[in-house]
């Protein structure tokens, strides 16, 4: 689905991705690791177009390179940002709302009944303004307004971060239901345990590049690329 050749992206003279190459298949959870600072979030960005790219991105066989962001989320791309960058005075029925993309939808893989069915905190929460949502309750939100978009690949930019382990395991089946229903799922992730038990396939970046792609198998039996790449 989504094909990334070459990747180069700057912040100002600073240039942070330095030829990223990557692939994500149909249906696939794939993740992005690496050490804070390697450029992970910003290939989200620059994919999503929220930064400048030069190189190739094609999605469903169209270069998407260049468009803009709102651009990029019709033609079926998802971003659930770090910041998760919900609308605090609006409630979480409103937030949800905006994530749709045809505001008299009410069919598809992902309606508004079915998000409060699968975080019932939300349901009871609806008319409650974003804001005052806790940080696990924002993350919920956050990723069924998008959702409500009905993409078809998301990228999720740590998703777990900063959450208590009992909303990081609801998170995580979120996930693996996302990519039950042929989601495909680009994701950052901080914990390595979280990204091994989720993906079909990873790649590891060090210093804006991709330095290792394979297996979380074949990663767990390689404790040289984990001391030289992830480890801190």
């Amino acid at each position: 689905m989504l094909e990334v050749r070459n990747l180069q992206a700057w912040y100002g003279k600073s240039h942070i991705l330095r030829g990223v190459d990557l692939d994500v298949g149909e249906g696939e959870i794939v993740s992005l690791l690496g050490r804070n600072g390697v450029g992970r979030s910003t290939t989200v960005k620059a994919i999503m177009g929220e930064v400048e790219p030069s190189g190739t991105i094609r999605f469903e066989g169209q270069d998407i390179a260049g468009l803009k962001s709102f651009q990029i989320a019709h033609r079926g791309i998802g971003h659930i940002p770090e910041s998760r960058d919900i609308f605090p005075t609006l409630t979480v029925r409103q937030n949800l709302l905006l994530g749709q993309k045809h505001a008299r939808r009410t069919s598809g893989r992902w309606t508004m009944d079915e998000m409060f069915r699968l975080f019932p905190n939300l349901a009871e929460r609806a008319d409650v303004p974003g804001g005052v949502l806790s940080g696990g309750e924002q993350q919920m939100l956050c990723i069924c307004r998008t959702l409500m978009g009905d993409p078809r690949l998301i990228m999720v930019d740590e998703p777990t971060e900063g959450l208590a382990p009992m909303v990081v395991q609801q998170i995580r089946e979120l996930l693996e239901e996302i990519a039950r229903r042929g989601v495909a799922i680009l994701l950052v992730e901080q914990k390595l345990t979280i990204a091994m038990r989720l993906s079909h396939r990873v790649y590891i970046m060090g210093h804006g590049q991709i330095v290792y792609e394979g297996t979380p198998d074949t990663i767990r039996k390689d404790e040289s690329i984990r001391k030289e790449w992830l480890e801190v």
